[in-house]
């Protein structure tokens, strides 16, 4: 008997399979002809100019061109329509919240800044939220209704049995248990949320450093200390969301925090958070100490320590070295992670040099020898993998053609 619509093997269902393949290989690629995407995808030529032509008649693939500068008559060349669908990402610290639209290609199509500081009685979160994003819709000539998925990237975690934001007491306003509620009222589209630095280790995943590898641990290194944990290639967050929040960790060089959550910092994050680089350089007796925000500070104190070579500088940096490796040993022992990724401005700043001095240190300190290596994506990553947890949920959507 013939199966029903839908059914997993009826010519429905696989012709729907051929059209994701097809545009995956498009978002990957860029421009193909029909005979490289049928190479590509095992399919037919016939078949492949059917595939393409459903998927122009639906608007998800454009006509762009041909091949140029070889033998024979020139190619049809096809993409992804970027109009076929936008999502966009939101960056939230204490200082403002960073917006963004993307198309459906990937390519950021308007982004807005909101500055947010001390607003503690001003602006409620859920305005705040919808005019970042509303900056950032308008700046892509868009509409709110055009955006498909917004995904908000937060410091610390929502917990989800009672819907409050733990783990980040320094961001003011956004710890009622309605909160969620509320947005999802304001906002059109569907949203999620996830922790910052685990959006960061997804960009990496997704078009980084992490790419290909299915275990690794991200250490961020940047406002605060923080990890992401990534388990057979998906995020583990924890029962309360919380997995990863490393700068709460004991470890030995520095007291025991007690209370952590209401100091909002533990040993690992005084043992090797950027607060301790210019503290650090104090007591080596290093002078010319930036006056900029910490985070700020830490970054160029440490690349000034990569690239001088005196006794105070080469000292600072295998101090923080051996520090940051300190912590990392924990994770490294219980987790045996394939790969660790440092990122954040406070570690990549160090470069090379850093990098190959906590790699040293790592192999001193735990039996497991992860290989260490620096973040790919610097420019804002903390957005970039909001954008590409909302991409990935409008693509699905949007790319479905068995419906």
């Amino acid at each position: 008997m013939a199966g029903t619509a839908g059914t997993p093997g009826t010519p429905r269902v696989l012709r729907a399979m051929n059209d994701r393949a097809a545009l995956d290989l498009l978002l990957e690629h860029g421009q193909l002809s029909r005979t490289r995407i049928g190479k590509l995808t095992g399919l037919s030529k016939p078949t492949a100019s059917q595939l393409l032509a459903r998927l122009e008649a639906a608007g998800l693939v454009l006509a762009t061109g041909t091949t140029e500068g070889r033998p024979g008559p020139n190619a049809q060349l096809y993409e992804v329509n970027p109009a076929a669908g936008h999502a966009a990402g939101l960056d939230v610290t204490p200082q403002r919240i960073l917006a963004a639209v993307a198309d459906i290609t990937g390519r950021t199509v308007g982004r807005h800044e909101l500055p947010t500081p001390g607003r503690r009685t001003g602006t409620p979160v859920v305005q705040q939220v919808t005019d970042a994003l509303d900056g950032a819709v308008k700046a892509a000539g868009l509409a709110r209704d055009d955006i498909h998925r917004l995904v908000i990237g937060t410091p610390g975690a929502f917990d989800p049995t009672t819907g409050r934001l733990r783990y980040a007491s320094h961001l003011p306003g956004w710890h009622s248990p309605t909160l969620l509620d509320e947005l999802a009222a304001a906002l059109p589209m569907p949203f999620e949320y996830e922790n910052d630095v685990n959006l960061v280790a997804l960009a990496e995943q997704r078009l980084g450093a992490a790419r290909g590898h299915a275990d690794f641990v991200l250490l961020w290194n940047q406002e605060g200390l923080g990890a992401a944990l990534v388990l057979g290639g998906r995020l583990h967050r924890g029962w309360s969301g919380g997995a990863g929040e490393v700068g709460f960790l004991p470890v030995p060089g520095t007291p025991l925090v007690r209370q952590v959550t209401k100091a909002n910092s533990g040993g690992y994050q005084e043992l090797a958070g950027s607060q301790a680089v210019p503290r650090l350089a104090r007591e080596l007796g290093i002078e010319d100490i930036p006056a900029d925000p910490y985070t700020e500070a830490a970054a160029h104190l440490v690349a000034r320590a990569a690239e001088t070579d005196d006794e105070p500088h080469r000292h600072l940096l295998q101090t923080y070295a051996t520090r940051l490796a300190t912590g990392l040993a924990s994770l490294v022992s219980v987790l045996d992670p394939e790969l660790v990724v440092l990122s954040g401005t406070s570690l990549t700043s160090g470069g090379e040099t850093l990098r190959a001095l906590v790699q040293a240190e790592l192999e001193e300190l735990a039996a497991s020898r992860p290989r260490l290596v620096l973040g790919d994506v610097r420019e804002h990553p903390v957005l970039r993998g909001a954008l590409e947890s909302a991409l990935a949920a409008t693509r699905d959507e949007v790319f479905d053609t068995s419906r």
